[in-house]
């Protein structure tokens, strides 16, 4: 009898739903040790107001803090880099011939360190709820409804799927104010390998315009 209590005792252990706040801790506690990321991602952007979605893919690597590459494979050619002063926009799938560049930090360039977003002084910034257990690429996780607390956010609400093995976050989805969302699920992630410098240095092509912005 005690044998089968010891058990069962065990099993309602095992069993015990993981809180929204333990999800945050670990998620967040896991990303602060982050010093470089490695990645393989899917985008799929759909607008609810035309019923249309595009799907892209990419690249991406991270030098914290501030540093960040994004090469699209789908479209090919598009490039995203965070060179740690200035972001560079080179968007060839919509126009091949200009290049935009803002400085880092700008309110219209958003946040170089993508994560950082959802798990900076999350519980602050975020009113938390639950969303159950998900699986993505096939691995187990734990979803999170994050509604900001303060405007001035890109997006009204966000959701992230926490992994319930390393706790680094595998997918994460934002809505805007008129209903886009925006979801990105990383298919491929290496963290704290090496990675080359020369990955954040972006040179425009010739003949190509650019933009600065940074000035304003």
């Amino acid at each position: 009898m005690k044998l089968a209590a010891t058990i069962l005792i065990g099993a309602m252990v095992a069993t015990k739903p993981q809180s929204t706040d333990a999800t945050l801790d670990r998620a967040v506690a896991a990303y602060a040790k982050v010093k470089t990321v490695n990645a393989s991602f899917t985008q799929v952007v759909s607008n609810p107001l035309t019923g249309s979605s595009a799907t892209s893919r990419g690249e991406m690597l991270q030098m914290l803090p501030g540093k960040l590459s994004i090469r699209f494979t789908d479209p090919a050619g598009d490039r995203i880099v965070a060179d740690g002063k200035s972001v560079w926009l080179y968007l060839p799938s919509s126009d091949a011939k200009q290049v935009v560049k803002l400085r880092a930090g700008q309110a219209s360039t958003g946040t170089p360190d993508v994560m950082a977003q959802f798990l900076d002084s999350p519980k602050s910034r975020y009113a938390a709820t639950d969303g159950g257990k998900a699986s993505v690429t096939g691995r187990a996780a734990h979803v999170l409804h994050l509604v900001p607390k303060e405007g001035g956010m890109p997006f009204s609400r966000a959701t992230i799927w926490v992994d319930d093995g390393d706790a680094l976050v595998r997918q994460f989805e934002m809505t805007q104010a008129d209903g886009q969302t925006r979801r990105v699920t990383i298919t491929k992630l290496v963290v704290n390998g090496p990675v080359d410098a020369s990955a954040f240095v972006f040179v425009p092509p010739k003949g190509v315009t650019v933009f600065d912005q940074s000035s304003h």
